[in-house]
Parts: C-alpha cells; sequence; structure tokens
C-alpha cells in the first residue's frame, strides 16, 4: 500500500470519480474537490503528495489553483487539458505545474505518470531531510557557474547568494546542465534523462526551462547562464 495522498481537483463528477477508482487500485488515499477554491481548502487540512488538476473549472480554474498551491508547497501538480486548451497547457507549465495529459486520456498512462511524479519527489524530499539534519554536510557536491551554485546534496540553488526555489523538475533539469558546461542538450535528451521515458512531447522542457531562467537570471531576455542554441538546445554557459 501507498501512503501517498493525492488531491483530484476535477468539476466533471464523472471523471474525478473514474479517476479515484484507479488511484484508489494502486492504494493511493484520494481526496476530491470540485473547483480549485474547494482544493485549496483540502490543502489547508492535509498532507497532500500530488495533485492532479482540470485546467477549465468554475469558482477557481486550475491555472489559479496552481498558482495559489505554489505560494507554499512544492509537491508534483499533474494537469488535465482538452486538446483545445493548448495555450492554458503552456501557461499551466509556466506558473508551476510539474506535466500535463490530455483529455481523453488513458488511465495507464495517468496512473504512469503519477507514479513517476511520485518517485521523483520523494527522492528530492528524503535528501532534503536528510540534509536537514546533518550539521555539516560531507562531500558536498557543489556546482558553481559565476554567481550562480547549484549544491546536490542538499538539492538548494543560489545566485550571488540568493536562494533560488526550483520545483524538482526543475532542479534536475539545472542539475544536468550546470554538471555539463558549455555542451548543448537537445530537448529530447533532456526530457529523457529528467523524465526516464521516451520524449514524445518536448514542449515541456522548453516551459520549464523557461521557468529556470525566470529564477535565476538577472535579465531573462539577455541571459547569462542559461542559453538557448536555437534548433539544437540548451546549455549552461562557461563563465
Amino acid at each position: 500500500m501507498n501512503a501517498y495522498n493525492i488531491l483530484v481537483v476535477e468539476d466533471e463528477k464523472e471523471i474525478a470519480e473514474a479517476v479515484e477508482i484507479y488511484l484508489l487500485n494502486q492504494g493511493y488515499n484520494v481526496f476530491k474537490a470540485f473547483n480549485g477554491m474547494e482544493g485549496l481548502k483540502v490543502l489547508e487540512n492535509e498532507e497532500i503528495h500530488l495533485a492532479i488538476v482540470d485546467i477549465m473549472m468554475p469558482v477557481m480554474d486550475g491555472i489559479t489553483f496552481t498558482m495559489k498551491a505554489r505560494e507554499n508547497h512544492n509537491f508534483p501538480i499533474i494537469m488535465l487539458s482538452a486538446k483545445s486548451e493548448e495555450v492554458d497547457k503552456i501557461m499551466g507549465l509556466n506558473i508551476g505545474a510539474d506535466d500535463y495529459v490530455t483529455k481523453p486520456f488513458k488511465p495507464l498512462e495517468l496512473l504512469a505518470r503519477v507514479n513517476s511524479q511520485l518517485r521523483r519527489y520523494t527522492k528530492y524530499m528524503n535528501i532534503q531531510k536528510a540534509s536537514s539534519t546533518e550539521v555539516e554536510a560531507v562531500n558536498e557536491n557543489i556546482y558553481t557557474i559565476g554567481g550562480l551554485e547549484l549544491n546536490d546534496d542538499t538539492k538548494e540553488v543560489s545566485v550571488d547568494g540568493n536562494p533560488v526555489r526550483l520545483t524538482p523538475i526543475e532542479f534536475k533539469i539545472l542539475g544536468l546542465l550546470i554538471k555539463n558546461p558549455g555542451r548543448v542538450f537537445p530537448a529530447e535528451e533532456i526530457y529523457e534523462r529528467v523524465w526516464n521515458e521516451a520524449a514524445i512531447n518536448t514542449d515541456t522542457v522548453m516551459v520549464h526551462v523557461r521557468n529556470i531562467r525566470e529564477k535565476i537570471e538577472l535579465d531573462p531576455k539577455n541571459p547569462r547562464y542559461l542559453k538557448v542554441v536555437w534548433g539544437v538546445g540548451y546549455k549552461i554557459e562557461k563563465i
């Protein structure tokens, strides 16, 4: 049995109940909410480890819910979107969602993404918990480029001494790039090495890279560290 609590925020009752059944069959604990406002109330009372959030909902949509949830929580968020909501999907990734599934979706695909996100999140949290109990870190893996610093032991990032808060996915992407300064990684390779699955749609990589740049660059439109090599991929510039 998995001890994970999953929040499903979906206004279509039939979909919410179907997702709940799939998750319960996998041993997860499930909390349901039918709009973003109800979802935020669940977050106030329960420890949630992952949220599955529809984009279009009454009262409060999934984009607003994600923005508000990200103010205090860093658990993975998987967005559900219709094919016609492409712009909203990209916006969701921009403001903190970790992944998305397009409706109509196959239950096994959704479960695979839930399991994958929880594995990464658990590993990330276990490392953070272990590092927080150590008075002195031993054999710290610290990678520095100019004023950008990534500590692979404590899972912390800073720029010019100021801490930067990244999601687990953003941290893995930045870690891959900063450990190989100057090397250009195609989006497909980043996806396969970070998500550990074959690259089907790499739009999510582009959005996460944009998010990282917004957080670590003084001028994101004229980046110092995270560069795009047009038509090839992304790299951390050697300084």
